[in-house]
């Protein structure tokens, strides 16, 4: 029985982890839209020139460090020893504070020639402001950890809705106030200061909680026969780079878009206003992976090398459902976005400014989705350094592409070198996969089954957007899109399953499962 509880409340625990970092992630997306609303063009692309070093601090608060504390945790509790100030807290917290402190040193003193790079030096206070967040991140780090390895998974929920809350009210509200009194490069500044409140909160709820567990800070003094250094280096920062593929991108982007663009022709303004219109894409494509790859993400916990070497089938079903469902969840939202994407500028960013190089850019949704999901997979059974290696590798090429493409194509290379590399990493995964899972077995995805609902989908948007009228008001906008969205999105379904691309088990687990059921082929419904 003991048994039985500890698995349903790790199921639990998971489940809310999952459902919390999903709300994180949608308010993270989408606070951007109102925040190039109220700063404009040139404001967003100030705040997102320093978002891919607050987006990493935020990485390894939630997933990187408590990931590493709580395997500490699990290795102590095996080897009989209780969490204790001395042999726990003291060098856990020490390591971390060691790492992040090196981190912020290092990006502090080298804010000015991050600037330099990035082709604009008024950014070097912005990036100064970035870097301080890391020196904030031991303590809500190490207690989440804490929780994590002793299975309770409540107080990292909590905190991360809190920290994410906090974070989108401070950064809307120093936009108002920059754009009104301000100066406009203060955007950045005000970033780096809502990371700093929405990580202090999250300690504050953390602290809190871990008073009223006192299970979770037995004290003792044993000492333990375990590397600190190792295990927070190792899980803290190497794993977390599978995590980080979307953000590293978007930092290659923030150092060299800019000044490749004024070597293309661009005048420095010119240039700054193009980056921001360029990043428009990054929420909607955050958006984007996060709800396809969602749903393939609740599936990968049951794949480990454990289980595949007792239930190698059954692993394998899971490999290919996750996958799939992954597959067909990214196409359909990345060719409804870019069929529509003149229409969803207008509506979030009020002009169609870059509309046709942000369609192409939607298509790192498709790849970027598939490269998470497999690497979940391939981390399940126990391939991280493979992994964390092929990110690495990805980050190299892109920032060669940038360098070769954008002078030549100007954003249009920008785009396009994101879209080659999160296809490069996808195929890289595929193959470390092949050991496990055989590249032929991909085969069976429903190709042709998916190809017709694309096609039926688009048809039935393009046809919707040359017959429509014009809207002047936003939020009459919002609810048109929002209609036609819905019933494209009805219809790829209802065709995915009116042309085989189900069985009847897969659809039992969706919602409204018995209803859809009725649609499948007569051969699909046993």
């Amino acid at each position: 029985m003991d048994h039985l509880h500890a698995s349903h409340r790790l199921l639990k625990g998971a489940f809310l982890l999952t459902l919390s970092g999903l709300i994180g992630k949608v308010l993270s997306a989408g606070y951007r839209i109102p925040l190039q609303n109220i700063s404009g063009d040139v404001g967003f692309y100030i705040y997102q020139q320093v978002y891919p070093i607050l987006g990493m601090a935020i990485m390894l608060s939630l997933y990187g460090f408590p990931v590493a504390i709580s395997k500490l945790v699990s290795d102590l509790d095996e080897q009989g020893v209780q969490l204790s100030i001395r042999s726990f807290y003291i060098p856990a917290f020490a390591w971390l504070l060691l790492i992040c402190g090196l981190i912020f040193v290092a990006g502090y003193t080298q804010a000015d020639h991050l600037a330099a790079i990035m082709g604009d030096e008024q950014l070097t206070s912005s990036l100064q402001a970035a870097f301080f967040v890391f020196l904030f991140l031991p303590f809500p780090s190490l207690i989440r950890g804490v929780f994590q390895g002793s299975g309770i998974m409540e107080p990292t929920a909590i905190s991360q809705v809190v920290e994410q809350f906090v974070r989108v009210v401070v950064i809307i509200g120093t936009a108002i106030y920059v754009t009104r009194i301000g100066d406009i490069y203060d955007v950045g500044v005000g970033g780096a200061l809502s990371s700093i409140l929405g990580t202090g909160a999250s300690a504050i709820v953390l602290w809190i909680l871990w008073v009223r567990h006192p299970r979770a800070h037995v004290t003792s003094s044993n000492m333990a026969s375990i590397s600190f250094a190792k295990t927070i280096f190792f899980y803290g920062l190497f794993i977390c780079l599978n995590y980080m593929l979307l953000l590293l991108l978007q930092l290659v982007d923030s150092l060299t878009l800019v000044p490749n663009l004024m070597e293309a022709g661009f005048l420095g303004g010119e240039a700054k206003v193009a980056k921001g219109v360029f990043d428009r894409g990054q929420p909607l494509i955050q958006l984007g992976t996060v709800i396809a790859s969602s749903l393939a993400l609740a599936l990968i916990p049951s794949v480990t090398q454990k289980r595949k070497e007792k239930e190698p089938d059954q692993v394998h079903r899971y490999i290919f459902g996750a996958v799939k469902y992954c597959f067909l969840l990214a196409i359909g939202a990345a060719a409804g976005l870019i069929t529509l994407f003149p229409l969803v500028n207008e509506l979030f960013f009020q002009d169609t400014e870059g509309s046709n190089f942000l369609r192409l850019f939607m298509l790192v949704i498709l790849f970027s989705s598939l490269a998470i999901t497999i690497s979940s997979v391939l981390q399940g059974l126990g391939r991280v350094v493979h992994t964390a290696i092929v990110i690495l590798i990805a980050v190299l090429i892109k920032w060669g592409l940038n360098i070769w493409w954008i002078p030549k194509f100007e954003v249009y290379g920008a785009a396009a070198s994101s879209v080659v590399t999160v296809a490069f990493v996808v195929c890289c995964h595929l193959l470390l996969l092949h050991r496990d899972f055989s590249l032929k077995e991909w085969k069976r995805l429903p190709w042709c089954a998916t190809g017709a609902s694309i096609v039926g989908m688009v048809g039935f948007l393009v046809t919707v957007e040359a017959l429509m009228i014009d809207i002047e008001h936003r939020l009459a906008l919002l609810v048109y899109v929002l209609i036609i969205i819905a019933f494209g999105a009805a219809i790829y379904l209802y065709l995915l399953i009116r042309l085989g691309a189900f069985y009847k088990k897969e659809l039992e687990l969706l919602p409204f499962g018995e209803w859809l059921i009725k649609l499948l082929p007569r051969g699909r419904r046993v």
